[in-house]
């Protein structure tokens, strides 16, 4: 008796339906199966939907902004009440010292200060047209251009409306806005790039490799040797995290020799403090995704979960586009990533000069996701052994 060949079997009799409707049934219930995967194919479109459409405004708002009050005077307050009245600019607090002021552009606090000197009141009734002058952040360009580009007619307008001014001469301006462009004065848009691309590989490349390191331990079977040895779970997470800590730092020390040799991209602050967050930075991307291995049972499922935290990251941190444009609660989202907090450090250190002690509130932020990452990645894998 001769035995069909596998061609002879396939082609004898041409397609058929059923065999066609068998494979797809099979096919719907072998995913249904791999929630993980039916969930990321639903749920990325889903969140690219949400984030694009609702959460990222290249128009940003609701700015944070502090004024410098020289004198406390009628035109002074008139405009401190335009610049809340307006979705531009969002008043944070009053100041009246110029070391305030510094203060607050370095550690981020605000992105705008509006000075208003002595005597501006007193210039503006004689007809001297005085200089208001205003502090910007300029380490991000997109963020700063467009309102320094509407306060003018913002001041003009609320002066007129309140009638605290009388124009006589409508064609000549009453005053002028001296803009000082901190950090960087010509706008550069690579300058407010590079800080945030060391971010975004890193996060890209952590997450990744240790989203991989449980599952591939697994599919090898090379797990059940780790788990007849006298180790306790914590001490593998460290040994398996310490060898992509380095790796990390070297990817770090490669992207910033080439922003400063290719790109000229400046290191004005102290170089410890921009290693001591970058540490922090790497050690809490890679129990982020130690905690993803954890929970993936194939590497394919490690490497779309890995994608599926990625892509909130790189919209939502202020890497794209300003984070001080985004809705409420996209910054809430946003706050919880740590590439948000380290984007804003590793701008601060190297375009501003600022260190740590400055930046408190980011710093001790980062430091505490890394501790809740790490405690999550220890839990879990712990229950993984069991």
């Amino acid at each position: 008796m001769t035995v069909p060949s596998h061609e002879t079997r396939n082609n004898n009799g041409g397609i058929s339906f059923g065999r066609f409707w068998a494979m797809t049934i099979k096919e719907f219930i072998q995913m249904t199966r791999d929630r993980v995967t039916l969930a990321t194919m639903i749920m990325i479109p889903v969140m690219q939907l949400f984030l694009f459409g609702f959460a990222i405004n290249t128009t940003p708002h609701n700015l944070p902004t502090a004024v410098l009050m020289r004198e406390n005077t009628d035109v002074g307050r008139s405009i401190l009440a335009a610049l809340e009245n307006t979705d531009f600019f969002q008043i944070r607090t009053v100041i009246t010292r110029a070391e305030d002021m510094d203060e607050l552009l370095e550690s981020g606090r605000a992105l705008f200060v509006v000075e208003i000197p002595e005597g501006f009141e007193r210039a503006l009734r004689r007809g001297e047209t005085p200089a208001l002058l205003v502090a910007a952040d300029a380490t991000d360009p997109v963020a700063s251009s467009s309102a320094l580009g509407a306060l003018s007619g913002i001041i003009t307008t609320a002066l007129a409306n309140d009638r605290q001014i009388e124009f006589s001469e409508p064609t000549k301006p009453a005053f002028k806005v001296i803009q000082h462009r901190r950090y960087n004065p010509a706008g550069s848009s690579t300058l407010n790039i590079v800080p945030g691309l060391l971010g975004t590989i890193l996060t890209m490349t952590l997450l990744i490799f240790t989203a991989l390191s449980v599952t591939r331990e697994t599919e090898r079977g090379t797990m059940e040797n780790l788990l007849s040895m006298p180790i306790m779970p914590v001490e593998i997470m460290l040994g398996k995290i310490t060898p992509y800590v380095l790796i990390g730092l070297i990817q770090a020390l490669i992207i910033i020799a080439a922003g400063i040799l290719v790109f000229r991209v400046p290191i004005v602050g102290h170089p410890a403090s921009l290693a001591a967050i970058t540490g922090l930075f790497v050690v809490a991307n890679l129990s982020i995704g130690y905690t993803f291995s954890t929970l993936a049972t194939n590497q394919l499922q490690a490497v779309q979960m890995a994608m599926m935290f990625f892509l909130p990251n790189i919209l939502l941190s202020g890497f794209m586009f300003p984070f001080a444009g985004m809705p409420q609660w996209a910054q809430w989202i946003g706050e919880a990533l740590p590439l948000t907090h380290y984007i804003r450090v590793v701008r601060a250190i190297m375009l501003k000069g600022a260190d740590i002690g400055v930046l408190a509130y980011d710093t001790a932020t980062l430091a505490g996701l890394m501790l809740v990452a790490m405690s999550i990645a220890v839990t879990r894998f712990r229950r993984t052994l069991d």
